[in-house]
């Protein structure tokens, strides 16, 4: 019980982020230039993305957000298996911080899908006008650090390294 506690709190105050500067772009980006804060590489710039990862699948809200729902079911019926399998010691807790975050990415970004229509995206990465990354959120990063932690655990299962727990 105490784990389950934990972890919904660390999912809702991961929520509150991501609604907070989303909700700090849409009242000081909408409408406006960009906002230069390491010029010639990072901006607050905001962007309503209709699609998903990138800028894909435009315009396909309710789809979009029927996958969500989707997903969110299959991992909770197969959480064990997915984020912990025979996990022991620092890798069964990287997959419960995991499971954290990819929650609160999925849904950070259906919350936006289903109330505005779209995602509120504002974080913007470039070099200069030569290279630009497409705009993300909280819930993206989210999202990022869930399978980037998802793919070390599976590595150092996979490869016998487990900091020395058995």
């Amino acid at each position: 019980m105490r784990t389950f506690v934990w972890m919904f709190a660390a999912v809702a105050h991961l929520l509150l982020l991501d609604a907070a500067t989303k909700e700090f772009a849409v009242r000081n980006l909408r409408g406006a230039s960009a906002i230069s804060v390491v010029p010639g590489f990072f901006d607050l710039a905001y962007v309503e993305n209709r699609g998903c990862a990138w800028g894909m699948f435009q315009g396909q809200v309710w789809p979009l957000a029927v996958f969500a729902l989707a997903v969110m079911a299959a991992l909770l019926w197969w959480r064990k298996e997915f984020f912990y399998g025979a996990a022991q010691g620092w890798r069964r807790r990287a997959g419960a911080v995991s499971e954290c975050f990819l929650y609160a990415g999925i849904v950070g970004n259906l919350v936006d899908r289903v109330v505005r229509g779209h995602v509120v995206d504002f974080f913007d990465f470039h070099w200069g006008d030569a290279w630009h990354f497409p705009c993300f959120n909280v819930a993206d990063i989210c999202i990022t650090v869930a399978a980037g932690l998802l793919v070390v655990v599976s590595l150092a299962t996979s490869s016998g390294k487990d900091g020395g727990k058995p």
